[in-house]
């Protein structure tokens, strides 16, 4: 008997995978540009040390976006709370000799030669539990002292992650959260209030360390210490300023060369800039507009609470991301330290990217998720209400009813 035909994916499910593919590719050949001639020059390789990395890490996220995109939600909706505890102990343990610092920041856990970033697992996870709490308690988000569960769990993770120091991450989580309480229907006086709030808490830890002072200084005026403070800002804007409309030719980087530090990493869109132009760039924020246009429409579409908000989430979370990192690049933002989403080399942030845009592309394939909503008192007494006033007309137009008949 002949088997029946593969159901075609929605338009959505496929445009998702091609700008993700197609980012995948462009990461892979910028990532070996900006990193070769650096390695060839410190007579440390062939020059694809880096490249192997990344398409070994780029494999093993393909293959978890694989899995998710066929049955993420029920993975992720029966594991969210241990994911959660599991991203916690991860993060404490950052902090004791299993630790690895790296350029004064001590964000990775080692074992042996691998190593992975506990704070890109985080990411993921506060959003998965956000979406859950959210998606369970529907009216959480109309009352400030009903979000104190969600408050506390993401202010214990961004404190956690901030002092490894990492505040760009930190700063993701943040803005993931509240482009999630704004699609979960926060009042607006209740989100400024809050908003106001954060920017203080944000402003007062950048001002507690000298170097982050330094950092936010140099953002407003970089050419003020171009040798200092400065120096990565004002080469990354002299290889964006070099690059032109259609660049210097892939490969013909010159900033990269012991210019510009963390070329193949944060600052890699500044390579692309240079050798790309502005054209290069144009193509790169096109495939990240067709990731925001594909998940807002999934996020329409979807068919539950839960599945809604997760989408959602999810692409905030890459929006917000990729969009740190240009503005960052561009000088319009203090540096972060945030990777250029799917571009740059980071072996655990792209695999948990193609792991969120596997469960993306299982919401847009039809995955869909129920969940027994949890009534707050004041619901419960509202539904105990609303149930006494059906009651009630129920028994008049019984009793009329039976008038009539007699009459």
């Amino acid at each position: 008997m002949a088997s029946s035909p593969r159901r075609a994916q929605p338009l959505e499910y496929n445009i998702l995978l091609t700008a993700v593919l197609c980012l995948l590719a462009a990461g892979a050949v910028m990532v070996y540009s900006a990193s070769s001639s650096r390695i060839l020059l410190e007579g440390e390789g062939n020059g694809s040390t880096f490249l192997i990395k990344y398409v070994s890490y780029g494999a093993i996220g393909l293959v978890v976006m694989h899995v998710l995109a066929r049955r993420g939600i029920e993975l992720v909706m029966r594991w969210t709370s241990v994911l959660l505890a599991g991203a916690f102990l991860l993060l404490v343990l950052v902090k004791t000799p299993l630790g690895v610092e790296i350029n004064g920041a001590q964000r990775w856990l080692g074992f042996g030669p691998l190593q992975f970033q506990p704070s890109e697992v985080m990411k993921l996870a506060m959003v998965l539990y956000a979406v859950k709490l959210l998606a369970t308690r529907p009216t959480l988000v109309m009352e400030p002292r009903l979000m104190a569960p969600l408050g506390i769990v993401a202010a214990a993770a961004c404190v956690l992650i901030a002092s490894q120091p990492d505040l760009g991450t930190a700063l993701v989580i943040s803005f993931t959260l509240i482009a999630l309480l704004v699609v979960a229907g926060i009042p607006m006086k209740t989100l400024g209030i809050g908003l106001a709030g954060f920017s203080v808490v944000v402003l007062l830890f950048a001002l507690a360390e000298p170097y982050r002072v330094a950092r936010l200084t140099s953002f407003l005026n970089p050419w003020a210490d171009a040798g200092g403070a400065g120096f990565q800002s004002v080469q990354g804007q002299i290889a964006l300023g070099s690059g032109g409309l259609f660049g210097r030719g892939l490969g013909e980087s010159v900033q990269k060369a012991f210019f510009l530090p963390e070329a193949h990493t944060d600052f890699i869109l500044a390579i692309i800039g240079e050798e790309l132009g502005v054209a290069g760039i144009g193509g790169l924020l096109f495939l990240y507009g067709l990731i925001a246009y594909a998940g807002l429409r999934v996020a329409k579409a979807a068919t539950s609470t839960y599945a809604k908000l997760l989408a959602a989430g999810l692409t905030a979370m890459v929006l917000c991301q990729a969009s740190l990192n240009v503005f960052t690049v561009l000088g319009l933002a203090p540096l972060t330290g945030v990777p250029l989403p799917f571009i740059s080399y980071g072996s655990t942030n792209l695999v948990v990217l193609l792991g969120a845009m596997g469960l993306l592309m299982n919401v847009a394939s039809g995955g869909a998720a129920h969940l027994r909503l949890v009534a707050t008192p004041s619901v419960a007494h509202a539904s105990r209400s609303d149930r006494s006033r059906r009651d009630s007309r129920a028994r008049r137009a019984g009793a009329g009813g039976g008038r009539r008949a007699a009459g």
